[in-house]
């Protein structure tokens, strides 16, 4: 069931819905999530079954503001907390030191809990209903909300591909299509330094400035990094078998396979052309960003086509193309 998440009426029933221990399909400005009641395991352990998820995956908590922080977090260093300042809300995720007796279900059972304070209107409407409920009624800290979809799969950025995936059943919240379309940035912050686990809208240059210090990756520091959210290799994938290679490789391709070819979608920046009637030709953004916000709902489009073979050309190597060149090396893995 899809309702109009700016309706006062759709954020009351999506929260009574969520104090009940139900599940809800939640816009945010990255991609829509299938939120849980952060601190019931119960909730929690049907947000892992409708996925398909591993239980020791943990699950990223959404809440309304920094002040949720010591409900969940044990310690925010004091760069966590720059750039809670700079970046909340939005889509930024961090690491921190979990609290003891509270969502350890949504943390995979780590020691560790991942925190974000969406930016999207509906979601914020969300939490701060179940934050602040009616007289009498339950409060809830935080929503565990990962991507709304089947666990490894392509990420969903409207309501429609919420329940295309998960069936009618399921209340999902229209906030229209995802501004941003790629899930958050992560950074730990739990072994003394800032650590990027997952690159996404927000830059390491952005996120340097902040801290003033440099963004260190994984595997720099000698402890292991927690598990976190959508960092797998192989991860984001569509149905179609997805490769990605350079713009003459793949006119190479197209020539090659000639008037012969089907079930084949190509994206690109470059300009192509194809013998073939068959063959679905889609144009890439030249901007990163504009690319990030269609990019789910391009191999969703592919996938819906039933082509078997996704060519894409490779992103560019720089520093705003990385959230998006992770998701492709990801889907391709």
């Amino acid at each position: 069931m899809i309702l109009d998440g700016h309706l006062p009426d759709s954020i009351a029933q999506a929260a009574r819905a969520l104090r009940s221990g139900a599940l809800v399909g939640l816009p945010t400005e990255t991609v829509y999530g299938l939120a849980a009641d952060a601190d019931s395991d119960a909730a929690v352990a049907q947000v892992f079954a409708s996925k398909g998820r591993p239980s020791d995956h943990p699950l990223i908590v959404h809440v309304a503001s920094a002040d949720a922080l010591q409900h969940f977090a044990r310690e925010v260093p004091d760069f966590a907390q720059a750039l809670v300042r700079a970046f909340w809300p939005g889509p930024l995720t961090l690491i921190l030191p979990r609290r003891a007796g509270v969502a350890a279900a949504a943390a995979g059972g780590q020691d560790s809990i991942g925190l974000r304070c969406p930016a999207h209107p509906v979601a914020q409407a969300l939490l701060a209903a179940c934050a602040a409920p009616p007289p009498g009624e339950r409060a809830i800290a935080g929503l565990a909300a990962p991507s709304a979809n089947r666990f490894g799969r392509v990420s969903p950025t409207t309501a429609q591909h919420v329940q295309d995936e998960l069936g009618r059943e399921l209340l999902v919240l229209d906030g229209g299509a995802c501004a941003v379309g790629i899930e958050s940035t992560i950074v730990d912050c739990t072994r003394g330094a800032p650590v990027l686990l997952r690159p996404g809208a927000i830059t390491r240059a952005q996120i340097e400035a902040v801290c003033e210090r440099k963004l260190r990756l994984k595997d720099d520091l000698p402890d292991p990094a927690p598990r976190a959210s959508g960092t797998l290799e192989s991860h984001y994938a569509p149905e179609a078998k997805l490769r990605l290679m350079d713009a003459r490789a793949l006119q190479t391709g197209l020539d090659l396979l000639g008037a012969e070819a089907a079930h084949l979608a190509v994206y690109a920046r470059t300009p192509l052309k194809s013998a073939s009637s068959r063959v679905l030709l889609r144009r890439m953004p030249d901007d990163a960003e504009a690319t990030a916000q269609q990019l789910f709902a391009v191999l969703r489009g592919f996938d819906d086509a039933a082509v078997r073979l996704i060519w894409v050309e490779t992103p560019p190597d720089t520093p705003k193309w990385e959230g998006v060149r992770d998701r492709l090396r990801r889907a391709a893995a």
